[in-house]
């Protein structure tokens, strides 16, 4: 049985991109189209459009996010979109969630490729004192 040499597409999950977005929220006000392309320049493949204002819309009906009319520039009115306070406590929940994945990704990778993360015998050291301290 051949395998297909394509590589896989994969979107980003929906969930994944509030954290993504809040993140870039935390540092400017941004109109929708801005964080689009915040999330092309950090790394996520594709985000469908239609999906991605819902998630913006739900963001404020959780109160995690803001949004205004911008009426001062020429042209249609746009939203400007800002973070919450609460929007700030739930990065900061995604933030230590993320930290436990990174950990379980990091073992992960150890296990599959154990050549990518050699044992130091510094490092042999302290996990043998750990050992001896459970």
């Amino acid at each position: 049985m051949a395998m297909n040499s394509k590589k896989p597409q994969m979107g980003a999950p929906k969930n994944i991109l509030v954290p993504i977005i809040l993140l870039h929220l935390r540092d400017i006000n941004a109109y929708g189209y801005e964080l689009m392309e915040k999330l092309t320049t950090f790394g996520v493949d594709s985000v469908d459009r239609g999906n991605f204002y819902r998630i913006l819309r739900q963001l404020e009906k959780d109160e995690l996010v803001t949004s205004e009319w911008n009426t001062e520039e020429n042209g249609p009115a746009k939203r400007i979109y800002a973070i919450t306070e609460e929007g700030l406590s739930y990065l900061d929940l995604w933030a230590g969630s993320f930290g436990e994945y990174q950990k379980l990704l990091t073992n992960f990778f150890k296990l599959y490729n154990p050549f990518l993360f050699p044992s130091t015998p510094a490092s042999k050291k302290t996990d043998e004192a750990d050992d001896t301290n459970d």
